[in-house]
């Protein structure tokens, strides 16, 4: 299993909106990194190679939001509970201080997005790809096997805060976080030796 660097900065809050907390949040952190590490063991002795080398990149930003939904129901004891596959909100409430909420993931600095416009309380979880013990280089070629999240980002959302195309010729349906909806989530989960940016937390 890897291991857990010291390197990651919390808000000083202990308690977040929403029902989300210091210790959800961090709990859910090390779950993802956890059943990770467990599944590319599993993996490397099969298929000698880790789930990163194995999926699309969308398809593992899919995992990694599904672990980390997982990852809050467990680290809240049971305030919040999974909504069923596909269906929206990804989080529901099972406490009276807690709130429905949509998870959104994004690999580097890249900004989350869907399909459609979901206004509402929002965890964004956003990623790198580093090598096992977490050692991180910026740049697509220097890109390692291990996703780490580098950053979890909490917070409501209105429909001026997404980016929505829906054009000719286009893939389809995208709905984009947009710079002002990203600066309308209050980051509570930062690493910095693991952040893509440059500088600052844009």
């Amino acid at each position: 299993m890897r291991t857990f660097l010291e390197a990651c900065l919390h808000t000083d809050a202990a308690r977040y909106n929403y029902g989300i907390t210091h210790g959800i949040v961090s709990g859910a952190v090390t779950y993802v990194h956890r059943v990770l590490d467990s599944i590319d063991q599993q993996l490397e002795q099969g298929a000698d190679a880790k789930l990163a080398e194995l999926v699309e990149l969308a398809n593992l930003s899919a995992i990694i939001g599904n672990l980390f939904r997982t990852g809050i129901v467990k680290s809240s004891d049971n305030r919040f509970k999974s909504n069923l596959p596909h269906t929206y909100p990804d989080l529901l409430a099972n406490h009276a201080d807690c709130v429905d909420f949509e998870i959104k993931v994004a690999l580097e600095n890249n900004k989350p997005k869907g399909h459609l416009v979901k206004p509402g309380p929002h965890l964004t979880i956003r990623y790198v790809l580093a090598d096992h013990e977490g050692n991180y280089k910026r740049g697509k070629e220097n890109r390692g096997n291990v996703p780490w999240i580098w950053e979890v980002r909490v917070g409501a959302l209105t429909e001026a805060h997404f980016n929505f195309s829906n054009t000719d010729g286009d893939s389809g349906k995208t709905a984009v976080i947009n710079a002002a909806g990203m600066n309308a989530l209050s980051v509570v989960y930062f690493d910095k030796d693991r952040c893509p940016l440059v500088r600052g937390l844009a």
